[in-house]
């Protein structure tokens, strides 16, 4: 950690090389009531580099970026900008600064093109909805960086990638010089991924200063010049990029000396689960977004859905729940550990309760689906288990037992079960206790869409390995996933969708990332491999 400690002293210098920064932050603290959110944070920011910042879900990362922002406002210590000190209290004042951030989830009008998204919000010549002048700075910015760009799409017409390109543009556009990316691959493919680094490292070369979050070390290591981590508030140190490792920083978030290794142990007694045969599901407007899928779920291993973002995953977990209509035709069959064979077509999701059929779904939807975000940790835990009590009223006992064994187990994070409105703790903390109350159901179907997106490596691991051990106990696990390289390693099959339709099943021991990255942009019915 020698070396962490020296790159801290570099990290804060003043004096002459000041300006070498673009951004510097100075014993920056930030609390929320009682919890230290960051404690006493000195980071710099040099200008032309690609900065990634690390650290586990509650380290304090969004908050620190958010006060870049202007989000929030530190309760002490500085901000400078190119040497500076500067008082940053709106995202206007950030703009000001030449800081963009570009948020995990878009900040974009649906019905609005892209020319009127960038512009939206701007006064003054830059603020006018002049189509000919902003077409021309669009173009401008596409092509000094690698944009692809269409200024007169509609953003309910575009990709999750087009969307970013729209953020990203957007901020360029208001003269940032720092731009702050969060998470900013968690829903691309890997050849969007490649194509969003190759406009980064532009960016870099026309001297912009680049702050990424993610938790996806691979691309740290890729992308970036160095790394800064935080841990439980705290700034540990940095590293350059080319002195680290995905096990050294990992270390470095935890503290300790982590496992990286994804168990795939082989269950031997694999049955027939759930059978899905001609699913097809359209959506409001008649459009179909699952197009004649078939496939059978087993208990006894984890399969794997792979896709671009939008191509009938979140429509396939929601038919299968009950949430999603399905249209004629289609079969949803349960087979029950006795043997028994249960249709789920026409059921709702209290239906399936009542059938006594043991499915749990962890939806992409944390709060929205999920969870309620203004109740604790034990009165969410009601919502599933409330019809376990004697007679006509919940048991709080049963459930208030419930949510503490979740959080000794799973090492949930939170100031009090029965108090804490879950929405104050981190996204890993709030993972948990979503992950863990469907499992304390015992399903023998576990569903679970993009049960890791945002979270740190730790959290991640504990939410692998509680998916193996559904699969070892015969669970049929299904597992919607964004990482390749996590469902290469995880899944023991992949169905590949692409455009709403099976693009194959594939054994995720024998394929590749690159072949899977294929079958999720091209349809290639004949390749697949149905199993």
């Amino acid at each position: 950690m020698e070396s962490h400690d020296i790159n801290k002293t570099a990290d804060t210098a003043t004096g002459t090389g000041a300006c070498e920064y673009a951004i510097e932050l100075r014993h920056i603290t930030k609390r929320f009531g009682d919890v230290v959110a960051n404690d006493n944070i000195d980071l710099a920011l040099k200008k032309g580099e690609i900065l990634s910042l690390l650290g586990e879900n509650g380290s304090g990362k969004t908050t620190l970026m958010n006060m870049l922002g202007g989000i929030y406002f530190p309760d002490e210590g500085e901000i400078f900008v190119d040497g500076k000190p500067v008082s940053i209290k709106s995202p206007k004042d950030s703009f000001h600064y030449g800081i963009g951030m570009i948020h995990q989830h878009f900040k974009l009008v649906d019905v609005f093109t892209a020319a009127e998204n960038i512009v939206l919000g701007l006064e003054g010549d830059k603020g006018k909805l002049d189509r000919a002048s902003i077409r021309k700075a669009v173009k401008e910015i596409a092509e000094r960086y690698g944009f692809e760009i269409d200024p007169d799409q509609k953003v309910y017409n575009m990709s999750v990638s087009q969307k970013q390109t729209v953020e990203i543009v957007k901020v360029l556009y208001r003269g940032a010089d720092v731009l702050i990316l969060d998470e900013p691959t968690a829903v691309l493919t890997p050849q969007e991924t490649d194509k969003l680094f190759a406009v980064m490292r532009n960016m870099k070369r026309d001297g912009k200063a680049i702050i990424i979050i993610t938790h996806k070390l691979h691309e740290v290591l890729a992308v970036s010049d160095r790394v800064a981590v935080l841990r439980k508030g705290q700034y540990i140190g940095s590293v350059d990029t080319v002195n680290a490792t995905q096990q050294s920083l990992t270390d470095m978030m935890v503290g300790k000396s982590v496992t990286l290794n994804i168990d795939r142990p082989k269950n031997p007694s694999l049955t027939d689960r759930l059978v899905v045969e001609n699913l097809t599901v359209k959506d409001k407007d008649g459009v179909k977004k699952l197009d004649n899928v078939s496939f059978t779920a087993m208990g006894g291993e984890i399969l794997g859905i792979a896709g671009i973002a939008g191509s009938g995953q979140k429509e396939l977990l929601e038919a299968i729940a009950g949430i999603q209509r399905s249209e004629e035709g289609a079969a949803i069959t349960y087979l029950s550990p006795e043997g028994e064979r249960v249709s789920l077509n026409g059921m709702d999701p209290l239906d399936i309760i009542h059938n006594g059929i043991l499915l749990s779904f962890v939806p992409e939807d944390r709060f929205g689906m999920g969870l309620v975000g203004g109740m604790c940790i034990t009165d969410n835990i009601k919502l599933r288990t409330y019809r376990k009590g004697p007679g006509p009223f919940a048991d709080r006992a049963y459930s208030s037992n419930l949510a503490e064994s979740i959080v000794s187990e799973l090492e949930v994070v939170t100031p009090d079960v029965n108090r804490t409105p879950i929405r104050r703790l981190s996204g890993g903390n709030v993972q948990k206790v979503l992950v863990g109350r469907e499992i304390a159901s015992n399903p023998t179907v576990l569903m679970t869409a993009y049960a890791v997106r945002g979270l740190d490596i730790n959290t991640s691991y504990t939410i692998y390995n509680l998916l193996t051990e559904q699969k070892m106990k015969g669970v049929a696990v299904i597992y919607v996933g964004e990482d390749l390289d996590v469902l290469l390693e995880l899944c023991d099959r992949i169905l590949v969708l692409c455009g709403g339709q099976v693009s194959g099943i594939v054994d995720a021991a024998s394929t590749t990332k690159e072949e899977i990255g294929l079958m999720m942009t091209q349809f290639r019915r004949e390749d697949a491999v149905h199993e």
